[in-house]
């Protein structure tokens, strides 16, 4: 049976749009209590969101509808996406919910779960809760109902834990580090972190207002930062985005380091320091230079299908710590139950103190591919296997002489197939992506 609700990463929409109104919300928080309730005694949820203004709306009908259905209620307020996936296990409480729409605009919101273990729900339970809604709201015994308690000191223990992260011998004592909070749920805990490691942290984009999360600053939009960097003379900026599980870096040049070269600076690290690695896991759109730069350093390198989730299953598979995606979720295994973005800002800050290298240099061993992407237009499910699209992929193929690859993907969202090719030589890389995008146009 498919999901009809929840999607790669929960339920999520435009505000005031079904499903994202409250009285579904009301709903989802009766039906996931209840699902909870009828394989726990006396379940325990904790509910965080980031600053988006719709946040008290959706926190206040999941607290009742949980309530409804026997469930006590930990609040978080406004914390990082990863700091609930933290203190669901910290407090051993059955379930984390944040309420997020991660890089998006304000006027959209969503609503994810976290299991027991601080790991995304699995399709089962997502079902049963699915199962559930399908049924009306009742409430058995009001005795029964649930309590809620706000924790106080919930900012205070996830800065600990993300401190707890670096290395004890080391500190960020005079670097100066620009902080871009994209107006979003890091703006108090992320600037507290590097100051308390002695970092001299300039804030920006800190002063959420419910409707500025993610407007034009954060990970998705670092042309600010990378400005500011070099207005400040800082030694390197750090973007999150709007739920902090994504980061974007900036070198004192004002140079953009995304994501895959953040996985490449920590594994090699990690190698540096003498601890096992074993192996790496990207995505289908990782740069093939960081599939050489890591196989370079020795290790192994898997590719995952996009988004976080299978990222984390291939690590779990292959028992490695180290991975991610060029847009900023990196995920490192030993150190957090889920993509942290403070957290891996924190391994390539310890890099940067322990070479005495800037960021510049560390991200210098991998060099990225030019890359070409092509979206065709589709109707309905293309068939990528067409003997002439498979005979041009071959083509293209033989002339990268496996210093480049091709990639034809299904877009999840939009009618619309990705063509992309990457290789050393960016005009040849520019003629195999037209020649591939023209045979998928005569053939689809």
């Amino acid at each position: 049976m498919g999901r009809r609700y929840f999607g790669t990463d929960g339920v999520r929409g435009l505000v005031g749009q079904y499903p994202i109104t409250p009285d579904f919300a009301l709903k989802l928080g009766w039906a996931a209590g209840r699902a909870m309730a009828s394989k726990i005694d006396n379940p325990t949820v904790i509910i965080g969101k980031d600053t988006r203004l719709s946040g008290y709306l959706f926190e206040s009908a999941l607290e009742a509808g949980l309530s409804a259905a026997g469930v006590n209620v930990l609040l978080l307020g406004p914390i990082p996406t990863p700091a609930v996936a933290h203190m669901t296990r910290a407090f051993h409480a059955d379930a984390g919910i944040v309420i997020s729409a991660s890089h998006n605009p304000y006027f959209d919101n969503g609503i994810k779960f976290f299991g027991p273990d601080g790991k995304k729900l699995s399709d089962d339970i997502e079902l049963s809760i699915e199962a559930w809604l399908d049924k009306d709201m009742v409430i058995d015994n009001p005795e029964l109902l649930g309590k809620v308690k706000r924790i106080e000191d919930a900012r205070g223990r996830y800065v600990e834990y993300c401190k707890a992260s670096f290395p004890y011998h080391l500190s960020l004592a005079g670097l100066t580090i620009v902080v871009d909070c994209a107006h979003g749920a890091t703006y108090q805990v992320g600037p507290m972190v590097f100051e308390e490691l002695g970092a001299n942290v300039i804030r920006f984009a800190c002063e959420p207002n419910g409707r500025n999360i993610n407007d034009e600053v954060g990970s998705t939009h670092p042309d600010a930062l990378q400005k500011k960097v070099l207005a400040e003379k800082a030694h390197l900026g750090i973007a999150f985005d709007g739920d902090g599980d994504r980061v974007m870096l900036v070198d004192e040049h004002g140079e953009l380091i995304d994501g895959d070269e953040i996985v490449y600076i920590i594994a090699r690290e990690r190698l540096r320091a003498g601890l096992p690695v074993g192996g790496v896991v990207g995505t289908l759109m990782s740069n093939f230079g960081m599939e050489q730069a890591i196989v370079d350093l020795g290790l192994r390198f898997v590719r995952a299908n996009v988004g976080d989730r299978y990222v984390m299953a291939e690590l779990e598979r292959h028992g490695w710590a180290v991975g991610g995606e060029a847009s900023g979720h990196i995920v490192c295994l030993d150190k957090a139950s889920t993509g942290d973005a403070i957290v891996a800002a924190l391994q390539v800050l310890s890099a940067v103190v322990a070479s005495g290298q800037p960021l510049s240099a560390l991200k210098a061993g991998m060099k990225k591919y030019p890359n070409v992407l092509i979206n065709v237009r589709v109707q309905g499910k293309p068939d990528i296997q067409h003997p002439a699209i498979q005979a041009a992929v071959a083509v293209a193929e033989t002339k990268l002489a496996g210093r480049g690859r091709v990639l034809l993907r299904a877009s999840g969202t939009e009618p619309v197939l990705r063509v992309m090719v990457e290789g050393e030589d960016h005009q040849l890389v520019q003629q195999l992506a037209e020649m591939l995008a023209q045979e998928v146009r005569n053939n689809l």
